[in-house]
């Protein structure tokens, strides 16, 4: 129990600066900026998906936070959104370079998630705009009156108070996934895999759906074990976007709206996966 919460604990305060940051960005824009500027902001956002998909291959679960926010006011776009969550690699790339996996290996699964992240954003957005529902159009919804709270302390103060709220979140989920995975084991895991290989894309997703970033340590470990495959393993790293959905749930209202996210996040990761699977890909 000691362990599990001492990895909570780091798992919790690595999003700190993460956190902070973003939203002393989002109370700067929200009591500073003027209409113009996010006008201007919104109009960006038609290039957000190739933004996101970039800024996401970068490890950790911080990016998938920081879109989960900043889509919750509607700075960013659901593709922009989709795009942050597909590249999201978590823990893969520490782990890979911890195991001394080859550079080329890497920089092929990292293009590989941001190809894909990309695709999947430019194809949603364009979707919104077809159906008369203009992602760029959307208000951007003021952080406090969305909270239903008093932010006339200053942006900083404010930050803080929003940056504390969702790190308790973020720790009481990391505490329960831990109890949940220390429970189930990693070893009765793999061998779920090992049985049902046809499988392997669409249990690697329900796994990457895990709101921690432990899943892309799993899925990442499995792996390099030679448990599963490499198509497998993008599918489960595809879906995972580590903590960014426990924190969708708690910033964005409208349960239907986060549910339909989560399953178009899934489809995308596990179908990706499945036709990587029935080319033969390699790497």
């Amino acid at each position: 129990m000691l362990d599990i919460l001492l990895d909570a604990v780091i798992d919790s305060v690595k999003l700190l600066p993460f956190l902070f940051i973003t939203y002393l960005i989002m109370e700067y824009i929200e009591h500073k900026t003027s209409n113009k500027a996010k006008e201007t902001i919104k109009k960006s956002g038609k290039w957000g998906p190739l933004v996101g998909s970039i800024l996401g291959i970068v490890p950790q679960c911080g990016f998938s936070v920081s879109a989960t926010n900043l889509y919750a006011t509607r700075v960013i776009t659901l593709g922009t959104l989709i795009a942050v969550y597909l590249s999201t690699s978590d823990e893969m790339l520490p782990i890979f370079i911890s195991e001394a996996v080859s550079p080329i290996i890497i920089l092929k699964i990292l293009g590989i998630k941001l190809v894909i992240g990309m695709i999947a954003g430019f194809l949603i957005d364009f979707v919104l705009r077809k159906r008369h529902k203009n992602p760029e159009d959307e208000k951007i919804v003021d952080l406090c009156e969305r909270e239903h709270c008093h932010c006339e302390h200053g942006i900083i103060k404010s930050a803080l108070k929003h940056t504390l709220n969702i790190f308790i979140f973020i720790f009481i989920v990391n505490i329960v996934m831990g109890l949940l995975i220390h429970l189930i084991g990693e070893d009765k895991i793999a061998g779920f895999f090992s049985s049902v290989p046809i499988l392997g894309p669409v249990i690697s997703g329900l796994v990457g759906l895990i709101p921690n970033c432990a899943s892309s340590v799993i899925i990442t470990q499995l792996y390099l074990d030679n448990v599963i495959s490499v198509s497998t393993m993008l599918s489960g790293l595809l879906v995972g976007a580590g903590v960014g959905l426990a924190v969708l749930f708690k910033t964005n209202k409208g349960i239907k709206e986060n549910l339909k996210i989560v399953g178009l996040l899934y489809a995308i990761g596990v179908i990706s996966g499945i036709i990587l699977e029935l080319v033969g890909f390699t790497i």
